[in-house]
């Protein structure tokens, strides 16, 4: 007889734990994981912008070190070989650089963008997972995978990025580059 309100208060605990948490509005602005509000920064112009560290190049170098120089005989011979080490160091060929980049402002990231975002990902080979419209760390890797070649290697998307995947509209520059004529539309 004991055993069953314990089982009764189990159920109820278990439960307690399957209650699926509420789904954000259509049109709410997505609050995002810590890192995507944390790493944009407003300019002063009114637009975002994120940040991206280019690691340092290094190359190891090989080079042959004079230990002894040869000696040379009364007639120019040689008496004894130069003898050489072989000495290996590392060069910086090219430094650590902070890079900014022009990326969307954090109101931008709507559940219906980010599920925009993960379906043009997905058509493009780089997201393999459900579409929900939370910008989860599998959609972060996603998008970080397909601007590694072109621009930042981030997480973040950027602002070219976004465009090149069609989901934000192009800049009257480039509309005006895009024009036959050369000329603004």
């Amino acid at each position: 007889m004991r055993s069953l309100p314990l089982s009764a208060a189990g159920l109820a605990v278990l439960a307690a734990c399957a209650t699926p948490a509420p789904e954000p509005a259509e049109d709410e602005a997505l609050v995002g994981p810590a890192f995507l509000s944390a790493q944009i920064e407003s300019g002063p112009d009114g637009r975002c912008y994120g940040r991206d560290i280019t690691p340092a190049v290094i190359q190891t170098v090989t080079a042959q070190a004079l230990e002894t120089p040869a000696v040379l005989g009364p007639a120019g011979e040689v008496v004894q070989p130069a003898v050489y080490a072989s000495v290996i160091r590392q060069e910086i060929v090219r430094e650590r650089e902070e890079v900014a980049f022009e990326t969307l402002c954090p109101p931008a990231y709507t559940a219906q963008f980010v599920e925009s975002l993960q379906r043009a990902l997905f058509a493009r080979g780089f997201y393999r997972g459900a579409v929900t419209g939370h910008m989860d760390a599998q959609t972060g890797r996603a998008v970080q995978d397909f601007q590694r070649e072109g621009g930042p290697d981030s997480p973040l998307l950027s602002l070219a990025a976004a465009r090149a995947l069609g989901l934000v509209a192009l800049s009257a520059e480039q509309l005006g580059l895009a024009s036959e004529d050369g000329q603004r539309p």
